[in-house]
């Protein structure tokens, strides 16, 4: 008969050789978490989960631990789950947030647009005139420049007062994996402008961001005989208009753009709604920190079951947290599922507030936190 320590030695042994397996098998969890974190996939997957456990019980030798291998099978599992989540969710530590910086004349700053866009107005407003600026033409090459390390910042428009989000800034958010770091509320005014010494009766063909068309509306209803000619932004168009010297075109564009290229305002103040704001966002590669943040933006994908959104909102309410947006883009390759971005007051080291996160998270097919920052209070 062996000794007690003969057969702890082989304990041990076995146990070593378990912990290799062990932790084979979590890398191999940590990359399945990289697949569904890139293809949205959700965590839990209940079938996949069935199908494992039957298959291991149907192939053990020894039928009178069944019940006991099952157990182990869901620990291992439930272990696996739990890995992958802070693989996917891992980011209320405070090892991943830097401070909270200062802007020199070293720190590069990307936006949409040209000099005298609302965006360059933006970008000067919340890092002032120091640092070095790069325009460029569509939203997706901010987003890559900061990816390549060109540009040390973004800014991009998020949601207007009186049209609302920007679908595409919301997409390229749940693309790329980078962070709110600021906002920036920016007072619109929209103006119809033109060459020196063309009239509105000259008027044939207008160009302006799509957003400024929508925000002037009811102006446009009113010429109905013009043709609306998208262009890449409010500014651009008014460089555009400058350029071609041509009676018959006109911009939608700022006062400040109309006074950079030497146009004439033609009809002043010409949105609808006179208080009309765009909310900037900034976006950097790394969360930043600091106590008087008290603004967060998340990302998330629910079950797709009854009640879902119910329990991932009854946390604010709960932790007595202020949900100041929600809107949903839908999902790609998966009709009628979404993304729901969401705003909320808050700062991420509050107690509160992590109570909040982590139950929204724990009900939550995907999680993504988009930042923690300081809120632009217009009031």
């Amino acid at each position: 008969m062996e000794g007690l320590d003969e057969l702890r030695n082989k304990i041990n042994k076995i146990d070593g050789e378990m912990i290799e397996l062990f932790q084979q098998r979590m890398n191999v969890v940590s990359k399945v978490a990289e697949y569904k974190e890139k293809n949205h996939m959700e965590i839990l997957d209940e079938n996949r989960e069935k199908d494992v456990i039957k298959v291991q019980l149907e192939n053990i030798r020894h039928r009178p631990m069944a019940n006991e291998i099952e157990i182990f099978l869901r620990d291992v599992m439930s272990i696996s789950k739990s890995l992958q989540k802070k693989k996917i969710r891992g980011l209320y530590n405070k090892d991943n947030i830097s401070k909270i910086k200062t802007y020199n004349s070293s720190c590069r700053v990307g936006f949409q647009g040209i000099l005298a866009s609302f965006s360059h107005e933006a970008l000067i407003n919340y890092f002032g005139d120091k640092v070095k600026t790069v325009g460029f033409d569509n939203f997706k090459d901010v987003f890559q420049a900061l990816e390549n390390g060109n540009i040390d910042y973004g800014v991009l428009p998020i949601e207007n007062s009186s049209t609302g989000g920007i679908s595409e800034v919301y997409d390229l958010l749940e693309k790329h994996k980078f962070y709110i770091v600021g906002e920036k509320c920016i007072k619109v005014n929209h103006n119809l402008i033109g060459i020196e010494g063309a009239s509105i009766q000259d008027i044939k063909e207008v160009y302006s961001h799509s957003q400024a068309f929508m925000q002037c509306s009811r102006f446009l209803e009113r010429h109905k005989e013009w043709r609306l000619i998208p262009y890449f932004n409010t500014a651009r168009s008014a460089e555009y208009v400058k350029k071609e010297n041509n009676k018959s075109r006109a911009s939608i564009a700022s006062k400040k753009a109309a006074e950079f290229y030497g146009l004439n305002i033609l009809e002043e103040n010409i949105n609808y709604n006179s208080d009309n704001y765009t909310r900037f966002i900034i976006i950097g590669r790394n969360m930043e920190y600091d106590k008087k943040y008290d603004k967060i933006s998340i990302l998330v994908t629910l079950p797709h079951k009854s009640g879902s959104l119910y329990n991932i909102l009854k946390f604010f309410w709960q932790n007595n947290l202020n949900m100041t947006k929600i809107e949903s883009r839908p999902m790609i390759n998966r009709p009628w599922q979404y993304f729901f971005y969401i705003d909320f007051c808050g700062n991420i080291m509050e107690k509160g507030t992590k109570n909040a996160m982590e139950g929204i998270e724990r009900e939550s097919s995907y999680f993504k936190l988009l930042g923690n920052y300081k809120g632009d209070d217009l009031s």
